[in-house]
């Protein structure tokens, strides 16, 4: 009788060791096909997980995340409600997708509170904070929005897409020397991507917004100032930041090349911002942002951070890097010290 019951146990055993080493399976192939934009493969190894084991919240996070990447976001928000339901694993992948797949229906409120309850829930997490921070500037609450994706940055400071959309957002706002910090420090993390581009072209608008020339007095440069902006703890800065892109048309200027110009006014930009800090200057702008491109401006590094921040725009920018790779290498290891 022992002997029997031994058996079936051991029957029991095999069976479901078995059956978990076949969902797993299924799951590694899933994952293959998403990661190759073949949703519809990849969905039909997830379901053939889910039959085996419906209560899974590996396959049903995975499943749910993959209905969205396909735009199913119904279908998509359905699992996401089975892992949540669950309350195992996976509850902070299924928080995320869900809060997206909300803000995709155009159910963005919805979205926020979801978000807000699976900061409560996990505590600080960088993407609950960013996908808030992102559902705030799609309804232009851009005060909320700010407070969000700052919270992002604090909480994991190289998550690029922060850094980018707090450019985007400052700009909005009109905030141009905190957009261009957020700007310059996504390139700084991200220099290669097509989002590159994107953020280095505004970069460059920025720096010359405010600045015109007279088209019946060449010689004649205009400069317009912000209201908002000149009483503001950065308005010192963004006088000069107008200040240096008129400074192209003097004399000692003339004949360089524009790499040579935002290399110096890169430099200038970042030692006004070092030299304005204040003790009573605080927060992630001044203390994040700043010191580190103060240091950069006065190191002898920050040609090669310039060059480094534009190669995916500027095809001279990506021949100077090819030209000198010890420079780069000097200038990571100065990063490391």
């Amino acid at each position: 009788m022992r002997k029997q019951f031994l058996i079936l146990v051991f029957f029991i055993f095999s069976t479901l060791v078995y059956s978990q080493t076949k969902v797993d399976s299924l799951v590694s192939v899933g994952i293959k096909y998403h990661d190759a934009g073949e949703y519809d493969k990849a969905i039909d190894a997830y379901k053939s997980a889910l039959e085996i084991e419906p209560n899974s919240a590996l396959v049903n996070a995975e499943i749910s995340l993959t209905y969205m990447y396909a735009k199913d976001y119904k279908k998509s928000i359905k699992h996401c409600d089975k892992v949540i339901d669950l309350d195992d694993k996976y509850l902070l992948q299924a928080y995320n997708t869900k809060g997206s797949c909300l803000d995709y229906l155009g159910k963005t409120k919805e979205s926020i509170k979801l978000f807000k309850k699976g900061i409560k829930k996990f505590g600080d997490h960088h993407l609950l904070y960013y996908n808030l921070g992102y559902n705030y500037y799609n309804l232009k609450e851009y005060d909320n929005a700010e407070k969000a994706l700052i919270n992002a940055i604090n909480t994991k400071s190289d998550h690029a897409s922060s850094h980018l959309l707090l450019g985007y957002l400052m700009s909005d706002k009109n905030q141009k020397v905190q957009s261009l910090l957020s700007l310059h420090y996504f390139l700084f993390l991200e220099p290669h991507s097509s989002r590159a581009k994107t953020a280095y072209h505004l970069l460059l608008e920025q720096f010359g917004g405010n600045v015109s020339r007279d088209t019946d007095k060449p010689n004649q440069i205009n400069i317009f100032l912000d209201p908002n902006q000149t009483d503001a703890e950065f308005g010192a800065a963004d006088l000069m930041i107008s200040m240096l892109e008129a400074s192209k048309t003097l004399e000692e200027n003339k004949g360089k090349s524009d790499e040579e110009l935002f290399i110096d006014n890169t430099t200038s930009f970042f030692k006004i911002l070092g030299e304005l800090k204040k003790k009573n200057n605080i927060g992630l702008w001044w203390d994040f942002y700043v010191p580190l491109f103060y240091d950069i401006a006065k190191s002898k590094h920050i040609d090669t951070y310039c060059y480094y921040i534009s190669h995916s725009t500027n095809d001279k920018a990506k021949e100077w890097l090819n030209n000198n790779g010890n420079k780069i290498e000097e200038f990571d290891n100065w990063l490391m010290e």
